[in-house]
């Protein structure tokens, strides 16, 4: 025992820095008023100057030290600055009183920047021989400032900002319930035309191994690419193939814009409503390229039956429809529950097969899609953060439901 856990300790640690450490700093984040420029602790910029520069022994300049926070939150406390003085340049007038200089040694005790603060720092100096004997930029000795940045990401200030900003808003909910949507109809339609090829392609037949691979092509295409290519033949110009076909068999009387348009009244025994054009689209996308990995599963499970139970069954006079029911299912039951669980979750992360299509546009807009918006579009890293903390316990309930609910394999 005491081997195998020692066995199994790097796989442990492993998953913890991979899985675990990023889940606690997203965590950790969404209850931060975090934006992008919020990332790096609040730091002065300084720009070190000289004007007039002095031309004969008498003349008269200013060095200025021209200072700036970076951070739009953070405090940058107890500021210092160290610099080298020139050597020729005597202090005219009084020093600043946050100065000391020793020798050609400058300190100033900046105290405390507030957030995006900017202040200049100046001293009157006069030119000396000593200074044309070894002329001098101030600039070639670059002033130190330390000092404590706050930085908004790793104090201990937490706030519910972020949660009550995603809750409170409409759009919210909205994405949530397309997310739904999206993943549920995403996940029924792969296993469906999943088990539907899986029972095509059980039999044999010449060439099966050869059909079998094309199958999987839409799964291991890249990609950009056959969501470059769905665009191409959805496209709602005159080059779009799909409404070139329609058209030119008079289903549709002129084009139709099958990324870009939200919704469409369809009325159907007398009831209307709206029909989701676009997200429709997306979702048979979905179907389309995830539902090799359903029939690949479904497949490997269908060829483990003995085909002795068939047999048996046929000859007491059930139809193929009545052997699918009452033998497939039950043996099939255990590995339908397992990919649509991987499925459910994989469905609900998906970002890249939106964002190629839409963008997210004309209601087709996921949680993934607005994490990405709020971190990254928006700046806003803590809502984004928070956003993907809901994503995160709608899955694990989900999980939990599935796998409290799931039927036994019977194999």
């Amino acid at each position: 025992m005491r081997l195998a856990y020692t066995l199994i300790l790097p796989t442990l640690l492993i998953v913890m820095a991979i899985v675990l450490l990023p889940l606690l700093a997203n965590f950790w984040i969404s209850f931060k008023p975090v934006e992008l420029g919020d990332l790096r602790a609040p730091t002065i910029l300084f720009n070190e100057r000289i004007r007039p520069t002095p031309k004969v022994v008498g003349d008269t300049a200013e060095i200025s030290y021209r200072l700036r926070n970076t951070s739009k939150r953070g405090v940058y406390a107890d500021g210092r600055l160290v610099d080298t003085f020139p050597s020729g340049l005597t202090v005219s007038g009084t020093l600043d009183s946050r100065c000391t200089l020793a020798g050609n040694n400058l300190t100033c005790d900046l105290g405390t920047f507030e957030p995006m603060q900017r202040e200049t720092l100046t001293i009157s100096v006069i030119a000396t021989d000593a200074y044309f004997d070894n002329p001098i930029n101030p600039r070639d000795s670059k002033p130190v400032i330390n000092g404590v940045g706050d930085s908004i990401l790793t104090n201990s200030v937490f706030s519910l900002d972020n949660y009550r900003k995603v809750f409170s808003g409409s759009e919210f909910w909205k994405v949530l319930r397309v997310s739904l949507y999206y993943t549920i109809f995403g996940t029924l339609g792969a296993i469906v035309f999943g088990l539907f090829a899986a029972q095509l392609l059980n039999t044999t037949f010449p060439g099966r191994g050869v059909v079998r691979g094309f199958f999987l092509f839409p799964y291991v295409a890249p990609v950009i690419a056959v969501a470059f290519a769905w665009v191409l033949i959805l496209d709602a110009g005159p080059g779009g193939t799909l409404n070139a076909i329609l058209m030119k068999i008079g289903a549709t009387d002129g084009p139709i814009n099958f990324l870009g348009r939200r919704a469409t009244p369809i009325s159907i025994f007398g009831l209307t409503f709206e029909f989701p054009v676009a997200l429709t689209t997306v979702i048979s996308f979905e179907v389309w390229r995830y539902f090799p990995l359903s029939f690949l599963f479904i497949l490997a499970r269908m060829q483990s039956v003995s085909s002795d139970t068939y047999e048996a069954a046929e000859m007491d006079g059930a139809s193929p429809l009545q052997q699918f029911r009452y033998i497939s299912l039950p043996q099939l039951a255990g590995i339908l529950a397992v990919i649509f669980l991987l499925r459910f979750i994989w469905t609900f992360n998906k970002f890249d097969d939106i964002f190629l299509l839409t963008g997210g546009a004309a209601g087709t807009r996921t949680l993934t899609v607005d994490i990405y918006e709020q971190a990254f579009a928006v700046s806003n890293l803590g809502a984004g953060a928070a956003v993907a903390v809901v994503v995160f316990f709608v899955l694990l309930i989900s999980a939990l439901f599935i796998f409290r609910f799931s039927p036994e394999d019977d194999g």
